[in-house]
């Protein structure tokens, strides 16, 4: 079986996991909570500059490469081309490693579920939003 990277779906994904950072934390969504509950200030946002979004990125290029093989590997194994199941492969992927993964972390380090909720709905968003662009890139 072989299997391709298609590195404009991975760019296009990187983008759309980009977006769903800038918007999921901002001042008119869940920013402030998430401020709020985590005690991180705006002010201490500017003194860490670009590092945590640089690292967001290069992470959000892992994710979306990971995706990218496989939802195509799925999409050979069970011969659906849909963009449902690349929809599917994400929302599966999230359960069963990021969330399962964050819930567990918040739980023992003793984390609001307020946050908890707040992150692993970010983080479902983000699986759902780039699988759904790699879809398109049937």
């Amino acid at each position: 079986m072989e299997t391709e990277i298609n590195w404009l779906a991975v760019l296009f994904a990187t983008i759309a996991g980009m977006i769903c950072a800038g918007f999921w934390y901002t001042k008119t969504l869940f920013g402030p909570t998430w401020r709020q509950m985590t005690g991180i200030s705006e002010a201490d946002s500017q003194k860490s500059g670009n590092t945590p979004m640089i690292i967001v990125l290069f992470v959000n290029i892992i994710t979306s490469i990971v995706l990218v093989v496989v939802i195509n590997v799925c999409r050979v194994v069970f011969v659906n081309k849909t963009i449902w199941l690349a929809v599917l492969i994400g929302f599966l992927l999230w359960l069963a490693f990021s969330a399962t993964t964050l819930i567990t972390h918040n739980a023992f380090e003793q984390k609001p579920t307020k946050l908890t909720l707040i992150n692993v709905g970010y983080q479902l968003i983000l699986f759902i939003s780039m699988s759904l662009v790699i879809g398109l890139f049937n």
